[in-house]
């Protein structure tokens, strides 16, 4: 290197010097709130901001004491910034979103020093291939164009980014409910000084369950509104949980999903009692994610009632201000192979006695409610169960161990249990998603093979008249929930266009909540079977053997 670029390099670093000594002060600072557990989320932005962006000012002033390096040189140096820049803030603002504690501040650390290392090296790097390679053309109009592909890609970002935030902040209304009835909502915590929840981490610790209850309620008044999709306590904690990455850009701001239920509204007049359906969800998804099947089935004159429980759940919060996050010993993400099994078959376990507990609770509320909304209102001799995945293992096991069950439905979910050698004896239901052609899934295809077997096997003890097998061609095993209306429409178009969604999410959903309805007015109202079978409205329904 020459004198003079040499001094160059000198006075670089006397100008950046201050800006890494306040860098590290800021991010001194910053990280030490961070593993203190506080969650001044706001501060914290703000610190690591400066924390983050120091690198890029020390970038800026290299470039500005530099004048005689050359165009190559500076296209790289500014398609770095560019470059990194964008990444480090998302990185940071993701993770300033979440939790704190000191898990995380290992990437508070590694992120910025690793931008000032990559940029000491590239400073030099660039400095030599400009002064040795300007005189070949070819290699100045390489430089240049890996700088314009830098450039574009983070424009590209930048503009994917703004448009997943255009989607994020619209407004989103759930399929409304296909029935006579208005929909009412509530919600109960039950807990059970008989017994010990056996999945929680700390012993002794009594069973309980925050239960939302979906009913057909009395004519909604003018001056009466639907109730949050999602409580505010609720967002709030999900947010924290989730980081901005995903509640910011890849799904929808929870405060404008609107749903159809008024709280706390009065039972419908119409019928002396109604029927009680139970739901479960998949794996430890919340309850809400189901609203669109739970307030359909409430509009044509059923109880739904679905419940969360402390650390198996994703997140529960309960009145009193807890929020109880899912541990790591109830995530079935995180295993696999036969501890996944072992895990599967004692959430299942778990789930099956809670959805006892719960009818044994409606049982309860059926004869002595304080609030006096269901004392009689509910018909407990005519019971049914359905859930998603895990939840519709849930139910097939549930079926087989209480006989108040009177008719139960699986959604697309492998069984467990006992179950699988016992079978069960009242009317029901396997509705399938479209699995022909899979390659990669959650579960591995072997899996998919056995858990097929389990179902015919099942399904071929059952008398003809109480059983039913359906598949909705085209459909997604996580499209049985509300998610495909909660994520942002320009990912649901990239998942359509790769061919991960074949069907529409709100078309699935259609199918799936008449199918429901139909099989418990069949099996706990008496109508008549002709509606179970091939309907020319429906005609994704392709029918088991």
């Amino acid at each position: 290197m020459e004198i003079p670029e040499y001094m160059r390099v000198i006075k670089m670093t006397v100008v950046v010097a201050p800006v890494a000594v306040v860098a590290g002060a800021v991010g001194s600072a910053g990280l030490m709130l961070r593993a203190g557990h506080r969650n001044d989320s706001h501060i914290l932005l703000a610190l690591f901001a400066i924390w983050v962006l120091s690198p890029f000012v020390a970038l800026g002033l290299a470039d500005m004491v530099s004048k005689r390096w050359s165009v190559l040189t500076r296209a790289t140096l500014h398609a770095m910034m560019l470059f990194l820049t964008v990444g480090s803030l998302a990185i940071y603002w993701n993770l300033v979103s979440t939790p704190p504690g000191s898990k995380v501040a290992f990437p508070f650390l590694v992120v910025p020093l690793g931008s000032w290392l990559l940029i000491t090296i590239v400073i030099r790097i660039a400095a030599l291939l400009s002064r040795r390679l300007s005189r070949f053309r070819p290699v100045r109009w390489l430089i240049k164009a890996v700088a314009a592909v830098a450039m574009f890609c983070v424009l590209g970002i930048a503009v994917l980014l703004g448009l997943l935030l255009l989607d994020h902040n619209r407004d989103t209304t759930l399929p409304p409910p296909t029935g006579p009835f208005a929909v009412g909502r509530t919600t109960c915590v039950w807990s059970d000084d008989a017994h010990f929840d056996p999945l929680v981490p700390q012993p002794d610790t009594k069973r309980e369950l925050l239960a939302w209850i979906w009913y057909p309620a009395a004519p909604v008044q003018p001056a009466q509104a639907f109730d949050d999709y999602l409580p505010a306590p609720w967002r709030t904690a999900i947010e924290g949980q989730s980081g901005v990455l995903l509640t910011q850009f890849l799904t929808r701001d929870l405060s404008r999903v609107h749903a159809h239920s008024i709280h706390n509204a009065e039972v419908s007049p119409q019928q002396q009692s109604y029927p009680v359906v139970l739901m479960r969800t998949g794996g430890a998804a919340p309850t809400t994610d189901y609203t669109t099947l739970a307030e359909d089935l409430a509009s044509h004159g059923y109880v739904v009632v679905g419940f969360d429980a402390p650390y198996r759940s994703w997140l529960v919060v309960l009145p009193d201000g807890r929020v109880i996050a899912r541990t790591s010993q109830n995530n079935l993400d995180l295993v696999g192979g036969p501890q996944a099994d072992q895990l599967a078959n004692k959430l299942v376990q778990a789930w099956t006695a809670d959805t006892s507990y719960a009818l044994d609770q409606l049982k309860r509320l059926n004869t002595s409610d304080p609030s006096g909304r269901f004392l009689g209102r509910l018909d407990m001799q005519r019971v049914g169960v359905f859930g998603h995945s895990l939840g519709g293992a849930t139910a097939l096991q549930f079926c087989h161990d209480d006989s108040r069950c009177k008719a139960g439905i699986d959604l697309d979910g492998a069984p467990l249990g006992s179950v699988i050698a016992e079978g069960v004896t009242q009317p029901f239901m396997f509705l399938l998603s479209d699995h022909r052609g899979e390659s990669a899934d959650a579960e591995t295809p072997e899996g998919i093979r056995q858990a097929v077997m389990n179902i015919h096997s099942i399904y071929d003890r059952l008398p003809s008249d109480r059983r039913l097998e359906i598949m909705i061609q085209g459909a997604n095993h996580y499209m049985f929930s509300d998610g495909a209306m909660l994520k942002s429409p320009l990912a649901m178009r990239v998942m359509r266009t790769l061919g991960i969604v074949r069907i529409d999410g709100r078309r699935q959903l259609a199918v799936t909540a008449y199918y429901i309805r139909t099989f418990f007015d069949v099996y706990l109202k008496g109508a008549s079977t002709s509606k179970l079978k091939s309907q020319p409205e429906y005609p994704e329904i392709e029918y088991g053997h």
